[in-house]
């Protein structure tokens, strides 16, 4: 699954890696441990321009009743590559409601050896980069009839670096891919479907940091630092 990420470049660095309009982004700052249920940045494409907006990570199906959405969830946080297509959750979402979540590294929990709790890894490019995870969106309306735009990360199968750490991986496109995945005239899953594949684990490096990453409270560069791991 993808649980966590951080996204800590200046906005001059996201602005260029994704050729958006600056003053799209008045709402940015880094953030070093974004979590499900909180808004998050995205990138569709509007049919001229690469556009960002901030939406509520965990989806939320625009057919959802009222009377079925829990109060307080986090909604849908991941869907599956494999299933993706066919779920009816996100079946329309792959033709119609695509988007792109900007990240510089995301975490995961590695087992300990010795079977007693999980060291936190924080996974990134090697060269500490941008990247974009593929993901979905949708806009539910509230019982008060308000407009609420949701999106859930798409994952796939580990790669051989992360395989060590957590079976599955949020897929990250490959920089030539990006922009067929936001294409709006492109809605055919057998065109879509070949990009969600695992990242070339040559390209990625993970390290140990600290167990304080698990408090979402906690959303602070310190994070981001690597600790020793003790067995």
């Amino acid at each position: 699954m993808c649980g966590r990420y951080t996204i800590t470049l200046t906005l001059e660095e996201l602005v260029i890696r994704f050729v958006m309009d600056r003053t799209s982004l008045p709402f940015y700052s880094p953030r070093y441990n974004v979590a499900p249920g909180q808004m998050i940045m995205a990138v569709i494409h509007d049919g001229e321009n690469n556009r960002a907006g901030e939406l509520k990570w965990g989806l939320i199906p625009s057919w959802t009743k009222p009377e079925n959405e829990r109060s307080g969830g986090t909604g849908i946080i991941n869907a599956r590559s494999e299933s993706v297509a066919q779920k009816p959750s996100f079946k329309a979402l792959l033709e119609r409601k695509r988007c792109i979540i900007p990240a510089d590294s995301f975490y995961e929990w590695k087992p300990l050896p010795d079977g007693k709790g999980k060291q936190p890894m924080r996974i990134q490019l090697h060269d500490g980069s941008l990247f974009a995870m593929a993901a979905l969106y949708d806009t539910w309306l509230t019982p008060e009839g308000q407009k609420l735009s949701t999106a859930t990360i798409i994952t796939t199968e580990a790669n051989e670096l992360i395989m060590d750490i957590h079976s599955r991986m949020p897929v990250i496109l490959r920089p030539e891919d990006e922009k067929a995945w936001l294409d709006r005239n492109e809605r055919s899953p057998h065109k879509l479907l070949p990009l969600l594949r695992p990242y070339p684990a040559a390209q990625m490096k993970a390290y140990p940091v600290s167990q304080a990453v698990g408090n979402v409270r906690n959303d602070t560069p310190e994070l981001l630092e690597e600790v020793p791991v003790h067995t």
